[in-house]
């Protein structure tokens, strides 16, 4: 009750309101000892229980509309998820189903039906690798011990950080090669089918633009990161016949991922509104193009609590101006 009321001093309604974002990946059957902060089915109930009892969770396509008008609800949050995962629809639908909230879903559409995502292409070599050192030097990213879970974990980081920010072409290899080297069957059940994003949307949830291959778009030419904008939207509105309004920055975060530039992108392929990943708040008037989000790690609920009411009275960082994608990368 403490943090319903604190949440309703700190938006209450109206001019003065604010909309909280929340911010998910996947939801798992059971929890995954690499990843420990990745809630299951039982950790994301608790989420929504904790989410429900105080807050007012909306769809994206209110907040947006009510964004735009100053009339945002009390305590207005929505629910969104990032890449396509197929435990999305198959794990998180049935929670969100049970306490009667949207979410909107952001799919990243080369990895339909199939796909795999390079970062999760590295995390299954390294799972599943059955020695206890996987030497990766002769391709540059060097060894790394394999004997227990948390060296999986600290390799898994070390690869991913050495790998995100490359150019996709030289990323696409090295990731290829890892996965060779590791000598591992790697999982092609990650990602949701065309089915699984029909199913989300036929059960009212929204299906949202990620790009085609998930890039960062700050790292591509402009002509390459509109063409990845536009594809991901055409690809989407072909497998569910209507228009995709919403869009997610990959990565997400102003000023690294994504520019000034890319913001215009966006709009320009018919898009009404973007999200990032940017800390804080949105307020009436807010830039629609870049909505920050938010997810406290905490399992706690008054941590949780806590932690977005802090988030509540967080400044957001927008992304700056520049000149062209190309220049700034």
């Amino acid at each position: 009750m403490l943090i319903k009321i604190l949440a309703s001093l700190a938006s209450p309604g109206g001019p003065d309101a604010c909309l909280s974002t929340l911010i998910f990946h996947r939801v798992l059957a059971q929890p995954d000892p690499l990843f420990p902060g990745e809630p299951d089915a039982r950790v994301f109930d608790k989420i929504l229980d904790w989410v429900g009892a105080n807050f007012n969770v909306i769809s994206l396509a209110d907040a947006v509309a009510a964004l735009a008008r100053h009339a945002l609800p009390a305590r207005a949050l929505v629910i969104t998820f990032d890449d396509g995962y197929a435990d999305n629809e198959a794990i998180a639908l049935p929670v969100l189903k049970k306490h009667r909230m949207n979410a909107t879903f952001f799919v990243a559409s080369n990895f339909i039906d199939g796909g795999r995502m390079w970062n999760d292409t590295v995390i299954e070599a390294v799972r599943n690798f059955e020695g206890t050192r996987l030497d990766l030097s002769d391709i540059g990213l060097g060894a790394f011990s394999t004997q227990n879970v948390n060296d999986r974990r600290s390799a898994i980081d070390a690869l991913l950080g050495q790998l995100k920010y490359r150019p996709p072409i030289e990323r696409s290899g090295l990731v290829e090669a890892v996965a060779s080297i590791a000598c591992v069957r790697l999982p092609d059940d990650l990602m949701m089918t065309s089915g699984q994003i029909r199913a989300l949307r036929d059960t009212g949830m929204i299906i949202g633009g990620h790009t085609s291959s998930h890039p960062i778009l700050a790292r591509l030419s402009d002509a390459e990161a509109f063409d990845e904008i536009v594809a991901g939207k055409r690809m989407l509105e072909t497998i569910l016949g209507e228009t995709v309004d919403f869009f997610a920055y990959p990565n997400g975060k102003p000023g690294r991922d994504y520019l000034t530039p890319h913001k215009a992108m966006v709009e320009k392929a018919g898009f009404t509104a973007a999200v990032t990943t940017a800390v804080g708040v949105a307020r009436g008037g807010a830039d629609l193009f870049q909505i920050p989000r938010f997810t406290p790690w905490d399992r706690n609920k008054w941590r949780f609590g806590l932690r977005m009411l802090s988030n509540m009275r967080s400044e957001v960082v927008l992304a700056p101006a520049a000149v062209n994608a190309t220049e700034s990368a």
